[in-house]
This record gives structure tokens, C-alpha cells and sequence, in this order.
């Protein structure tokens, strides 16, 4: 009885300690996570790689990342989310102390199915479930904006992070040093209760059986091919943007206001544009979740889209310049992160809490499988034309797309929809 209050009283609040463990394992995840592209030309020089090689390892982390959501998110239901944060929290530090030591491009590759895995434990699957589950219907959608902005606050620590750490020690040494982190964030699960799925009743359906449904709605399958641009645009720009403000935005000059700011170097401004990025995002995170508590979820997610399309149109048709740069940074960033708590709110809307993680992690699949198109087509295209040109112009079709595929999509409860009577 007393569990069961306990998980009453936290469902009332906000701020439960469930969301903040959620955001502290999610920030670090998501710290770790958004700094690779900032070793893509450390590691690459170090070895003589072309492009190609290293955004190859970085595209495989995306795709395991996104194969391993469904699947943490099921061992999750399965065997408990503390067991399935764990593991994920292994597998990621398994993953970069082993790639510390990788010294060709197959086993830097391979060694990335690791740490896909273990951004999928310690990311958006598991962890929004849990938040979902700890908060009232009142608090949900703006619970799974704060854990997402979480996410934005790693993006703001990561990145400067690893080019301080990159001055110091050798990429090696940084690869153990967020091993370590990761790690770290498990003392966090210690302090918290973490509620328990709605228990299975009688008439209740099976996993595979509402699975099956699913992907048998047409209004799932929008949502999933939907998601598959937010994964292109922000792997694609995690993982390149860095290098593409290095080689091609103009100089800092003496004087500007760039250079004010402490930004003396095309290089630092890369690892200040991801940070950007970040800060940017909370604020449109939390807005996102705020929003998606009174207006239709859809609807949100197609303007977010639609934003993105002309916000990255403008920034690619006109001279890329650190002031330009700094202004896409702020602009994308407002939207970078926001689909997410949306995505998450929308499912939980139209599928329940009780297979939330599972379904919201085969939607994430399709993220990802764009994340892998958007960082290995970056690296490509770079090496043949020597330009990521032809990728930005791709991201910006895919986003299009998306904005128009969620406007057929049925937003109303889909027991609802299957009580009602056939018009």
C-alpha cells in the first residue's frame, strides 16, 4: 500500500525523482553521445582516414542505437527498467573504453555497435517511459519536454567538453574519461522508485499483439516515416557541422562580435555551434512540451518540420559566415530536440502507457535509420565532391516530407477509434 502511495503522490508532482534521475542519465548520455563529431578529424588525421571511414563508424552508431530502442525498451517491460538502464550503461562504456583502442576504421566500426546499444539503454526509449508512467496526465507531455531537454543540456556540456579534454589529453584518454561518466550516472537509480508498468489484465492484449496492430495503422506508419528526417538533419549536423564550419565558413575577424564572445578559431566556433544548438533546444524542448498539453500534437509536429525546411534552406543559400552560423545554431536548435516529447506524447495519446517504450522505440528506429543515412551520406558525398552540399539539400527534402506526413495522421485513442461504430 505504501508503494502504491508513494507512486500516487509522485504522478501529482512535476518534478518526481524519477524525472530528475531520468535527466541526469539522459544528460550525460546525450553529452557523451553529441561529441563525436568533434574527434572526427583528431582521429582521422591520426590514422591518415578518409572522411568517410570515421562518419561510417559514427552512421553505425546511430543504426544500433536505433535496432537496440525496441529491444531495450521490451527488456525494460520485461525485466524491469533498472536492469535495462544498466546493461545500457555497460554496453556504452564497454563501448568507448574498447574503441579507445581501435586503430582501424573495421574496428572503430564495429566497436560502435556498442555504443549504439548503450545510447539506446540510457536513451529517449527507456527513459521517456519512465517519465511518462511517473507523471499525472496533467504533467506528461511537459515531464517528457523537461527529460528531452535534458538531453539539449548534455548537447551544451559535451561538445566543449571533449575540445577542452582534446587540449590536454589524447582522444584515447577522453574515449575512458566518458566511460567513466556514463557509469557514474547508475548512482542515480539508487535514490529513486521507479513505477511499474500498468499490470497486465485478463483482457489485456499481448506485446506482439499490439505490436502487430500497430504497424497495422496506418497512422503508426506515419509517425514512423515521419521520424526517419529529425534523425538525418541531427546526426547529419552533430556529426559534420563541426567539420563543415571548419573548412567552410569564412575566418573570425578581428574585432567582430564573434571574436567577443571568446571565439577566436573556425574550430572552436564548430564545437560552439553544437553547444549552441543545445542551449537553443531547451527552450523549444520545453516549449514543445508545454504546447503538446493544448493543441494537437500533429499539427505541431508538421510546423516544426516545415521550420526546419526553411530554416536550413536560408542558412545553405547564403554565405556561411560565423554570424550565419551562430544564427542557424540558435534557430535549428529551437527545433532540433522538439518533435521528440511530441513524438512521445503523441503515441502515448493514441497506443497507452503500458507498451509505450516498445512502440515509441520502433518509431525510433526510423530516427535512426535517417541518422545513419545523414551521417554515412555526409562522409560520402564529402569524400566524392569534396562538399556536403548535395547532403544539406537532401535533409531539406526529407523535412518537407515530414511536414506533410503527419497531417492524415488519427490522433484520437485507437480503442476509442475501435468501439466507435463503423461509419
Amino acid at each position: 500500500m505504501s508503494t502504491l502511495a508513494n507512486q500516487n503522490t509522485q504522478s501529482l508532482s512535476l518534478l518526481t525523482p524519477v524525472l530528475v534521475a531520468g535527466c541526469i542519465i539522459i544528460l550525460v548520455s546525450f553529452a557523451i553521445r553529441s561529441s563525436f563529431g568533434i574527434f572526427q578529424i583528431p582521429i582521422a588525421e591520426e590514422f591518415n582516414w578518409l572522411r568517410a571511414e570515421f562518419s561510417f563508424a559514427i552512421a553505425i552508431q546511430n543504426l544500433f542505437w536505433g535496432i537496440g530502442q525496441p529491444i531495450f525498451g521490451a527488456l525494460a517491460e520485461k525485466y524491469g527498467d533498472k536492469k535495462a538502464i544498466i546493461a545500457g550503461a555497460i554496453t556504452y562504456a564497454a563501448g568507448l573504453m574498447l574503441s579507445s583502442y581501435a586503430i582501424t576504421p573495421g574496428q572503430h566500426q564495429m566497436l560502435e555497435i556498442l555504443v549504439g546499444f548503450g545510447i539506446a539503454g540510457t536513451g529517449f526509449g527507456v527513459i521517456l517511459a519512465v517519465v511518462g508512467r511517473a507523471a499525472s496526465d496533467k504533467h506528461r507531455s511537459l515531464a517528457l519536454g523537461i527529460a528531452t531537454a535534458a538531453g539539449s543540456a548534455g548537447q551544451i556540456v559535451g561538445p566543449p567538453l571533449a575540445q577542452f579534454l582534446l587540449q590536454g589529453m589524447a582522444w584515447q584518454s577522453v574515449f575512458v574519461t566518458f566511460a567513466v561518466l556514463i557509469l557514474l550516472t547508475l548512482i542515480t537509480l539508487f535514490f529513486i522508485r521507479i513505477p511499474a508498468p500498468p499490470k497486465a489484465q485478463p483482457h489485456d492484449e499481448k506485446l506482439g499483439e499490439v505490436v502487430l496492430k500497430a504497424v497495422k495503422d496506418p497512422s503508426f506508419v506515419f509517425i514512423f516515416l515521419g521520424f526517419f528526417s529529425c534523425g538525418y538533419q541531427l546526426a547529419f549536423i552533430t556529426a559534420h557541422f563541426p567539420a563543415f564550419i571548419t573548412e567552410m565558413c569564412s575566418t573570425v575577424a578581428p574585432g567582430s562580435i564573434i571574436q567577443s564572445l571568446g571565439i577566436n578559431s573556425t574550430s572552436t566556433l564548430g564545437a560552439v555551434a553544437i553547444a549552441l544548438i543545445g542551449v537553443a533546444n531547451i527552450g523549444g524542448t520545453l516549449l514543445a512540451g508545454w504546447l503538446g498539453n493544448r493543441y494537437s500534437r500533429k499539427y505541431l509536429l508538421a510546423s516544426i518540420y516545415l521550420l526546419r525546411t526553411l530554416v536550413a534552406g536560408a542558412f545553405i543559400l547564403n554565405p556561411i559566415t560565423p554570424e550565419s552560423v551562430v544564427l542557424f545554431s540558435i534557430l535549428m536548435g529551437a527545433l532540433w530536440l522538439a518533435t521528440v516529447p511530441l513524438t512521445a506524447g503523441l503515441i502515448a495519446q493514441i497506443y497507452g502507457l503500458r507498451y509505450m517504450g516498445t512502440l515509441y522505440g520502433i518509431v525510433f528506429f526510423s530516427h535512426q535509420l535517417g541518422g545513419f543515412l545523414g551521417v554515412w551520406l555526409g562522409g560520402s558525398m564529402y569524400d566524392l565532391y569534396g562538399s556536403y552540399t548535395l547532403v544539406w539539400w537532401v535533409g531539406i527534402g526529407v523535412g518537407a516530407f515530414s511536414a506533410l506526413i503527419h497531417l492524415p495522421v488519427k490522433e484520437r485513442p485507437w480503442q476509442e477509434r475501435e468501439m466507435a461504430p463503423a461509419s
